[in-house]
C-alpha cells in the first residue's frame, strides 16, 4: 500500500475493517441480495466499530479523522462483491449525514448526527425527482411556509435507503420562481403524515432498499430547515465533489477486485495444456486493464488528498467519477470475459460485479452531464464556488 497517502495506522485499520467485513458482512450478502434490504443489526455493528463516524466531530460521537480512513472504507467495501450493501452504507454515512453535518443546528445534529454515527438511525438524501433526473435546478418538489412550518409536496426517485431509513434530507424548492436560487433543505422523519415510499426493481444494487417517494401535503417545523432558506442549491453542489469522489474510489476498488479474482483464476484456469495466464492476448489485455485501473486509482488518491487539505477540488472530483466509472465498467467486462462461460454465471462474481458496476456512469450525475461541466469549467472558464 502506499506510503504517499497510508500510514501505518491506515494500514491497521484496513486490516481490521477487512477481518469485520468477512466475518460480519459477507455470511449475510446472499440473503440481502435476494431480499433487496439489510438486516437491522449490521447497522448498528457499524455504529458500535465507529465506521460511521470516521469523518465527524467527536462531540457528536464521531472520530474526526482524515479523509483517507474514509477511502480505506469506500474501498473495502467494494471488495465483498455487493454493490448495493456498500451503497446503502455510504449513501447514509456520506450523503445524508454530510448534509446534517454542514447545514444542521446543533439541536439537529444532536437529534440525527449522534444516532446515525451510532446506527440507532439510518438517513437517505433526496434530490433527483422522477422528471428531472440530474437536473437538479429543474425539481418540481415545493416546501411552502405557513406560520412555524413547512408544507411540502413532489415526490423523489432512485433515493438510496428511500424506502428503510428512519429520517429523509429532502431539497425542495421555497422560492420556485427563483429556479435554482429558491432550494432549501430538510431533515424530516420517515413517520411523517404524508411521506409514503415505493420500492424499485433495479438491474444491480439490488441488496440496497432504492425507493420512489411522495410527499403529500406533508408539515414539517420550520426548525427543521437546514442551512439558509433558498441556499440548498450551493450547498447541494458542495457536497457532489465529494459524492463524485466516492464514486470513482468505488470504481477504482471494484476494478481493482474484479482485477484480482481474473488473475487468480486465470492462474488455475488451464486451456491447451497451459494456465491461460500464459497466453500472450490474455496477458497483454490484463497488463492493459491494471495499467488503467491504477491510474485512476492513484488520480483518486490524489483528489482525495486535496480533498482533505481543504481544497475546492469541483473540477477533479468530477473528473474522478467520469474516468473512474467508465474505467470500471471496461475493466469489469474484460474480466467477465476472461472466465468465459463461467464469467456469465452467477456463482461467480462477475456477473454481479458487472451489473453493479454499470450504475457508476449514471448515478450522482450521468457521464453527459459531468462532461458538461468539465467543458464549462475548462473551455468556458466557468468559476464554481463553495458555499458560504
Amino acid at each position: 500500500m502506499s506510503t504517499l497517502y497510508f500510514t501505518e495506522e491506515h494500514n491497521l485499520f484496513r486490516e481490521s475493517l477487512r477481518d469485520f467485513l468477512h466475518k460480519e458482512v459477507v455470511p449475510h450478502i446472499e440473503k440481502w441480495e435476494e431480499h433487496g434490504n439489510l438486516d437491522r443489526f449490521i447497522w448498528k455493528k457499524f455504529g458500535e466499530m465507529g465506521y460511521f463516524g470516521l469523518a465527524y466531530p467527536e462531540a457528536y460521537g464521531g472520530l474526526d479523522l482524515d479523509l483517507f480512513y474514509t477511502i480505506i472504507l469506500l474501498e473495502e467495501l467494494q471488495k465483498i462483491n455487493s454493490g448495493g450493501f456498500a451503497a446503502a452504507i455510504w449513501a447514509h454515512v456520506y450523503l445524508a449525514m454530510t448534509h446534517i453535518n454542514k447545514e444542521g443546528d446543533d439541536a439537529i445534529k444532536e437529534k440525527y448526527l449522534t444516532s446515525s454515527i451510532t446506527g440507532d438511525k439510518i438517513g437517505c438524501l433526496c434530490i433527483t425527482e422522477p422528471f428531472g433526473g440530474s437536473d437538479v435546478a429543474g425539481m418540481r418538489t415545493t416546501a411552502v411556509k405557513t406560520g412555524d412550518k413547512y408544507v411540502l409536496n413532489g415526490s423523489k426517485t432512485f433515493i438510496t435507503n428511500g424506502v428503510y431509513s428512519d429520517y429523509l434530507v429532502v431539497a425542495a424548492k421555497t422560492s420556485p420562481e427563483l429556479g435554482n436560487k429558491g432550494i432549501s433543505i430538510f431533515v424530516m422523519d420517515r413517520e411523517t403524515p404524508g411521506i409514503s415510499a415505493t420500492k424499485l426493481d433495479k438491474l444491480g444494487w439490488r441488496a440496497s432498499d432504492t425507493g420512489e417517494i411522495a410527499f403529500d401535503n406533508v408539515e414539517i417545523p420550520a426548525s427543521n430547515l437546514m442551512g439558509e432558506e433558498n441556499q440548498g442549491f450551493g450547498y447541494i453542489m458542495q457536497h457532489f465533489a465529494l459524492e463524485r469522489l466516492i464514486m470513482g474510489v468505488n470504481a477504482h476498488a471494484r476494478a481493482e477486485y474484479a482485477l484480482e479474482y481474473a488473475k487468480q483464476y486465470m492462474s488455475e484456469r488451464t486451456a491447451f495444456g497451459k494456465t491461460i495466464d500464459r497466453f500472450q492476448s490474455l496477458r497483454h489485455t490484463y497488463a492493459e486493464c491494471e495499467t488503467q485501473m491504477e491510474i485512476c486509482k492513484q488520480f483518486n488518491y490524489y483528489v482525495a488528498k486535496r480533498m482533505d487539505m481543504g481544497d475546492y477540488v469541483v473540477k477533479e472530483a468530477t473528473m474522478s467519477k467520469l474516468q473512474s466509472t467508465k474505467m470500471a465498467d471496461d475493466v469489469i467486462y474484460q474480466c467477465l470475459q476472461f472466465l468465459g462461460g463461467y464469467g456469465y454465471m452467477e456463482e461467480y462474481p462477475m456477473a454481479r460485479l458487472a451489473r453493479d458496476s454499470r450504475l457508476g456512469p449514471i448515478g450522482g450525475g450521468t457521464s453527459e452531464i459531468l462532461k458538461e461541466i468539465i467543458a464549462k469549467m475548462s473551455i468556458d472558464n466557468k468559476d464554481y464556488k463553495p458555499a458560504t
